[in-house]
């Protein structure tokens, strides 16, 4: 190869473009770019990216003996994941913001106007302008790696794609396929990119570079903004499963693009409820494109995008980017202490929490997992649980089955301690019952001495108990640490891990390294009765159950909250929880808080009742009753008898008064929770809050929601409502210190 290329550098390049942009001709004509950011990990769009892009441009237009050009990575696996987020904190106007759209929308042009053919060679993550870069292409390649995704995620920011993708990719791949990839931000693996159109050929990796210059030798100009045909569009739609002939007819014409808008804006309304402005100004910019031409719709791209990154909304979620980001980095205990490696799992309890601990564990760390349960018929529960798993991947393409038995044969069962000695870490997920976890300590503690492993970590999976009663009579309560995980394990990001005051530094860090390896979000806070989640959680849903007595409806309860931004209703969670696991933990919150963690009347009386929620068939809600497709489930009819007597004379509570009582009880425990030093810092809270919690994404967790409020009206709000309704309101101490302070009351708890 080297005897074939030659290389021709830019004339009078400004500093840094020859690092970030090697053009390379070769001898039969094919210019292969490479790009790579110096120093990074992975390849983003940064300040410099347009200046240095527009001069490998101008090489390549000014040289006629060029027939065709591949972009390639220099840096495996990473193409180009889209803009460095940084450059939204140096813009000070949406008009700034504005400008820079313009920019990367005038390069990516000029690529698909150049005189010859130009393939995208994608090998790694090809995500927001990196994914709007190839879609400027006149071919697409992609390498099967683990490493290769493709998508425009640029939605989970409160953003759009603002480099010409809002009108790209929809003629490429239909208007409702491309809405879909936009409006959700999801990312697809090369052979699902190829299904709907967006890639044109799959290849293995050693072979990328070979094929992409094939092609740059073969391919015809294609133009980047002309829709495909309507068979095309229709045969891709098949290919994906998503209708065929007709969906594909209706994007053809005005009228039936109408219907398509209309109805990704009512279904959009529904998930959102209209506290997501991103996702809308996405369908306005596309239906603007198709009805006014592509160059109007560039610049309502660039438009929206600058109004969207100077918003409240896009501000949150750029601060949970940031957060998770920081969180991704941090040790927790200082970059001193090492953590031990961890060869083997254990996992005590193979029902839905357990075994979703194991397939994560096999899934995303790739360790072998020894999995316990008192009975065969469990272990055959947990193992079909984890089986249905990768199942599931086999069907959707993300693994072949070869692949997917080598992670089954990684998960091995047992009904007694064999082989749980030997393990590096073992997480018991078992019920809430302190005798039972101790006696399992004191198991894994004799089978560890008996495969002579003093260092085995045992991990407990409490939501509420304290970890240091747990380990009150353990031998090494060195090693005991918590890892609280949310389920479904395998969807929810974030592990809570809880740390006493007698977990070893070196058992600290193994458990943060751990639960990375597993994918997950890790916050560490301190032990304490229901730590930092289950705290901010259970005032929040026992509020929702006592505005039931009050006279308020399940439904309305529920759609109150729901409208507000949290993802499900508190009274459905406390169904799907267990009605029963709820009123457990309320006798252990209110032993150590008082008053403002006492369980309402309401869950008693439906315990006796057997309400207890999905498990038992009813509980909020009646899930015995048949119901058409669509309709909504049916409250438990009972419920109103039940509760007769707690309802006679009362006012039912209005949608707001729902909403504040709730919502503002969450963010007062979480404050609790720094004041007494559960949490670290505000940024452990609000992730915590909104990855384990589902606390509304778009205000950027509790404590930024205080910020944007500002700390004097939630401390007036909350002694308003400690006057009328008792103590539980009463402000956490570190909000009444803010609101005494002097100077402005806003973002206290952040800088910016």
């Amino acid at each position: 190869m080297s005897n074939n290329t030659t290389t021709a550098r830019p004339a009078a390049p400004t500093q840094g473009r020859d690092e970030l942009f090697q053009l390379e001709k070769r001898e039969d004509g094919i210019v292969v770019l490479r790009f790579g950011v110096p120093g990074a990990r992975q390849n983003t769009i940064q300040a410099d990216f347009a200046d240095a892009f527009d001069h490998v441009l101008e090489t390549i237009e000014h040289d006629t003996e060029v027939i065709g050009v591949v972009l390639i990575s220099n840096k495996p696996g990473s193409f180009l994941a889209g803009a460095d987020i940084g450059l939204f904190e140096q813009v000070k106007s949406a008009g700034e913001v504005e400008a820079l759209s313009l920019r990367g929308q005038a390069g990516f042009s000029r690529l698909s106007k150049l005189h010859v053919p130009v393939v995208a060679a994608i090998e790694g993550s090809c995500l927001g302008g990196g994914l709007e870069m190839a879609l400027a292409c006149d071919v697409r390649i992609a390498a099967e790696t683990p490493a290769t995704a493709l998508g425009l995620p640029e939605v989970m920011l409160g953003l759009l794609p603002a480099a010409g993708g809002t009108q790209r990719l929809p003629r490429l791949v239909g208007i409702a396929t491309g809405l879909d990839l936009m409006l959700t931000g999801r990312k697809l693996r090369p052979a699902q990119a190829k299904k709907i159109g967006l890639i044109d050929q799959v290849v293995a990796p050693e072979t990328l570079l070979m094929e992409a210059i094939r092609q740059a030798r073969i391919a015809g100009k294609r133009s980047s903004t002309a829709s495909a045909s309507l068979i095309q569009r229709a045969q891709g739609r098949m290919r994906a499963g998503v209708g065929g002939l007709t969906n594909a007819a209706l994007e053809d014409n005005p009228a039936g693009r109408r219907v398509l808008f209309d109805q990704a804006r009512k279904t959009l309304r529904a998930k959102t409820h209209g506290h997501y402005p991103a996702p809308e100004r996405i369908i306005g910019v596309v239906a603007t494109g198709y009805a006014q031409g592509v160059k109007a719709g560039f610049a309502v791209e660039a438009k929206a995008f600058g109004e969207l990154a100077m918003g409240p909304v896009s501000k949150a979620l750029r601060h949970v980017y940031h957060a998770t980001e920081s969180l991704k980095k941090a040790t927790f205990v200082g970059r001193n202490v090492k953590p031990r490696d961890v060869h083997q799992v254990g996992v005590l309890g193979a029902g839905l929490m357990g075994a979703g601990i194991a397939t994560v564990t096999v899934d995303k760390a790739g360790l072998p997992v020894r999995l316990k349960d008192v009975s065969n018929e469990g272990l055959a529960r947990g193992m079909q649980h984890v089986r249905a798993f990768y199942d599931k991947r086999v069907h959707n393409k993300a693994m072949t089955r070869a692949a997917a038995d080598r992670c089954l044969y990684q998960v091995t069962a047992t009904t007694d301690y064999s082989g749980i000695g030997a393990a590096d870490i073992v997480i018991e997920a078992v019920f809430e019952d302190l005798e039972l976890k101790q006696a399992m300590l004191a198991d894994v503690e004799a089978a560890a001495d008996a495969q002579g492993n003093p260092d085995c970590i045992f991990a407990t999976n409490t939501s509420s108990l304290p970890i240091s009663d747990i380990a009150a009579h353990a031998k090494r309560p060195e090693n005991v640490i918590g890892l609280h995980y949310f389920s479904p394990v395998e969807k929810m990001p974030l592990l809570e891990i809880i740390a006493t005051d007698k977990t070893s530094k070196e058992t600290i860090a193994t458990a943060v390294a751990f639960g990375k390896a597993q994918g997950k979000t890790v916050i560490v806070v301190r032990d304490g009765p229901g730590f930092y989640t289950t705290r901010a959680l259970s005032p929040y849903l026992n509020e929702a159950a006592r505005l039931l007595a009050e006279g308020a409806s399940v439904r309305a309860i529920d759609e109150a909250l729901v409208d507000y931004g949290f993802p499900v209703g508190p009274l459905t969670l406390l169904d799907e929880v267990g009605v029963d696991v709820g009123v457990k933990v309320g006798p252990i919150l209110e032993a150590a808080f008082g008053q403002r963690m006492a369980a309402p009347d309401a869950s008693a009386k439906m315990i006796d009742a057997g309400y207890l929620g999905r498990k038992s068939g009813k509980g909020f809600y009646d899930y015995t009753a048949k119901r058409k497709k669509g309709a909504k489930r049916p409250v438990n009819p009972e419920l109103a008898t039940l509760l007769a007597d707690d309802r006679q004379g009362v006012r039912a509570p209005s949608a707001a008064e729902i909403v504040e009582r709730c919502t503002l009880l969450f963010v007062n425990e979480a404050a609790h929770c720094l004041s007494e030093q559960i949490i670290d810092d505000p940024m452990q809270g609000d992730i915590g809050a909104i990855f384990g919690l589902g606390f509304l994404p778009f205000t950027g967790g509790p404590f930024r929601y205080v910020d944007t409020v500002g700390v004097r009206r939630i401390v007036d709000r909350l002694q308003a409502l400690a006057e009328r309704h008792g103590p539980r309101f009463d402000p956490a101490p570190v909000l009444v210190t803010m609101a005494k302070a002097s100077g402005d009351s806003h973002r206290r708890f952040y800088s910016v």
